[in-house]
């Protein structure tokens, strides 16, 4: 059993000292919720925009590559991506698997610290794999559980996140509600996911710097 392709992911996984499998593919979310039920109910919090990551096709290449390859691109993009967090005043909730959760007080701060995450791990280059990050973003009320937040937002955000392709950040629109939309390129796209609410629009979005470097 332990040498079996899925093991061996797991285990390269858990070498790099991540809290638990992504929760983008395809056991991850399931995970995610059986998690959730069986730490109970909390107090909402304050509005947050939840942030979720994950590489896309990352479980083929590592299946290719050699254990030592995989631990150094794990640590690679779960470096540069947490710290652009960091800068962006985020904060890390977990990292699951080849990907992180986190959340932020400010949705134009997340927004731009998942546009600028997947640029940072769109640089880096492993004997030519180049990995490719994708990002979701979702505000609501999760329930906090000491450092952890539970809940349906929470699950929402993973989907939206899911949803996305390689290097794109896709919005609720609940998050994007937050924001003058006239800082970002938006893009409406088509969207239903199981879990998510019927109606619920995403959009993908990209924001616009101006000369200094700042979004507009």
């Amino acid at each position: 059993m332990g040498n079996q392709p899925s093991a061996r992911v797991a285990r390269l996984i858990e070498q790099a000292g991540v809290d638990r499998p992504s929760a983008l593919r395809e056991l991850g979310l399931t995970a995610v919720q059986v998690w959730q039920a069986v730490r109970g109910s909390a107090p909402a919090t304050a509005e947050v925009t939840i942030l979720f990551t994950d590489l896309v096709g990352f479980s083929t290449w590592a299946l290719r590559a050699g254990d030592d390859q995989v631990l150094r691109l794990l640590g690679e993009v779960g470096q540069a991506s947490e710290t652009v967090i960091a800068r962006h005043g985020g904060t890390v909730v977990k990292s699951l698997g080849d990907g992180v959760m986190a959340v932020f007080a400010d949705t134009g701060r997340a927004i731009s610290a998942a546009y600028e995450a997947c640029t940072a791990v769109s640089a880096i280059s492993l004997e030519g794999y180049r990995p490719q990050l994708r990002t979701g973003l979702h505000a609501g009320q999760p329930r906090r559980v000491g450092a952890d937040y539970l809940g349906v937002d929470v699950n929402i955000a993973a989907r939206v996140a899911g949803a996305a392709g390689g290097g794109e950040v896709l919005v609720s629109g609940p998050a994007l509600a937050n924001v003058d939309t006239d800082r970002y390129t938006v893009r409406r796209r088509r969207f239903r996911a199981k879990g998510a609410p019927r109606g619920l629009e995403v959009f993908a979005v990209v924001p616009r710097y101006g000369d200094d470097g700042a979004v507009r």
